[in-house]
């Protein structure tokens, strides 16, 4: 039984884990060998700066593949498939990340929120409490890339769902921003809490100009510890 547990836990996982990360590199090169799309058009910000109108894809079926998530805090290699749905059975616990029902979609005002394993199955979300302020949120689509910035980590009950608001826990409030929110169980090993990780949009990088810098320069060090 502890062989079979330890298999569950931690081998296994590291087994997972490096096959997903394998098909995810895989996802990306087909796309990267395919035709890129046109270039959307663009806009003149009030400091005048020039950025690409973002593309909104279609809602993901239940299990049906939408992108790609990379954190380069998560290392070079790490590459995670997005699909529709956050049930168990179909997404989470066999394909990988899931994206909630309602949630909004990359390059939409609101929320575009996920779900994700910390333990078992490949366990994508395991390092959420790893992440730095401004780090690298990159969803990879067959259009490009979306790049989010994370701000800020709390813990909450699993009951609270206005994590998932357009506007995460102000339902009534609307910003014109676009966030994006990780959710995952804690503490390890555990569904007592969730862990959710918040962050703000930056940038829509078209793939006809390639990678993002987010995904081309090292990630910052890890903040000192405070004494």
């Amino acid at each position: 039984m502890l062989l079979f547990v330890a298999w569950q836990m931690w081998i296994g996982d590291i087994i997972i884990a490096a096959q997903k990360n394998d098909e995810g590199a895989a996802v990306s090169q087909s796309w990267a060998r395919a035709e890129a799309p046109e270039l959307p058009p663009v806009t003149e910000g009030a400091d005048g700066a020039v950025a690409y109108v973002p593309p909104v894809p279609a809602a993901p079926a239940d299990g049906e593949l939408f992108g790609q998530m990379q954190i380069p805090r998560f290392g070079a290699d790490y590459n995670f498939g997005i699909y529709g749905g956050t049930s168990r059975a179909r997404t989470l616990d066999q394909k990988g990340i899931g994206v909630y029902t309602n949630s909004k979609m990359p390059g939409e005002v609101g929320n575009f929120s996920m779900a994700g394993h910390r333990t078992t199955w490949g366990k994508p979300f395991n390092q959420l409490d790893k992440l730095q302020l401004n780090d690298a949120i990159v969803v990879e689509t067959p259009d490009g890339w979306y790049t989010y910035r994370f701000r800020t980590l709390e813990y909450v009950k699993p009951t609270q769902t206005d994590v998932l608001a357009d506007v995460p826990q102000m339902p009534e409030q609307q910003t014109g921003e676009q966030y994006i929110t990780l959710t995952a169980c804690s503490p390890l090993y555990s569904l007592a809490e969730r862990i959710v990780a918040y962050g703000v949009f930056e940038s829509f990088q078209p793939r006809a100009e390639g990678p993002p810098s987010a995904l081309t320069d090292p990630p910052p060090p890890p903040a000192a510890p405070s004494v």
